[in-house]
């Protein structure tokens, strides 16, 4: 089985639209998408794009999803921007949407050509919000997956791909179709089997923003200006995700 990664989706339906282009001339046995799926500016639609594949399409959760899926009822209340795309993300998906989000487990495990059997999570094996980055100590790392009994586990999260070698252990993160922190524009995910191979798909940056600007999602100019156009690179991103890791670190060290 050769299987297509595509991980933190957020809503940007051209973005997987040119991706899923590409898996399909690859020649991919199935696609596995690794959670934050629908959080963001086309969420009916690009649920609607995944699940028109049927069973090819293999969906593990990620902390968007649970919050979508759990949000309370009812027209959206004042709150921060995180609040008030929730809640105007959750009003745009149908019903069965939300219950396909309720019902996504929080990994998935498959048998992979050349790799064996593959873990897939959100965060990591433990939590879809743990945070791992390609400078998180081996040690911390080895620790998170105390308990995989596979030796290959791939996350996504931070919206930064990496592909990491710990003993006898390999840690890959698929990056973020949608909303990568990579320094240059396109849609990154992972390509399995037989090996591990990184990947970017190039798409019309220009064409998403302005449907993301017309398509009502609070606040788009501003989303799309600091999470497309002016996007942390990977080296920011992962020093902004590796403090907020060792903060929490030492805060549930302290209790």
């Amino acid at each position: 089985m050769r299987v297509a990664a595509l991980y933190d989706i957020h809503g940007n339906l051209p973005a997987l639209e040119a991706t899923l282009s590409e898996v399909d001339a690859g020649g991919f046995d199935a696609i596995v998408v690794g959670g934050d799926v629908a959080l963001g500016p086309m969420p009916r639609e690009t649920l609607e794009l995944l699940s028109a594949r049927g069973p090819w399409v293999r969906f593990v959760r990620g902390n968007c999803d649970r919050d979508m899926a759990a949000a309370p009822d009812g027209r959206p209340q004042p709150g921060g921007a995180w609040e008030g795309r929730l809640r105007w993300a959750v009003e745009q998906i149908t019903p069965d949407q939300r219950a396909l989000l309720g019902a996504i487990p929080p990994t998935l495990a498959l048998e992979i050509d050349g790799l064996g059997a593959v873990l897939f999570c959100h965060g990591t094996p433990r939590s879809d919000d743990e945070i791992v980055t390609r400078h998180t100590p081996d040690d911390r790392v080895l620790e998170v997956l105390t308990e995989v009994r596979e030796r290959v586990v791939v996350c996504g999260h931070t919206h930064v791909q990496f592909d990491r070698h710990i003993g006898e252990r390999r840690l890959v993160n698929a990056g973020s179709v949608g909303l990568p922190y990579e320094g240059r524009p396109g849609a990154y995910w992972a390509a399995l089997g037989p090996d591990v191979e990184l990947r970017r798909t190039p798409y019309d940056l220009e064409r998403a923003v302005q449907a993301m600007r017309a398509s009502g999602f609070p606040d788009a100019d501003e989303f799309t200006r600091r999470e497309l156009l002016e996007p942390r690179s990977a080296a920011e991103a992962t020093e902004f995700f590796e403090r907020i890791a060792e903060e929490r670190v030492r805060s549930q060290s302290s209790i």
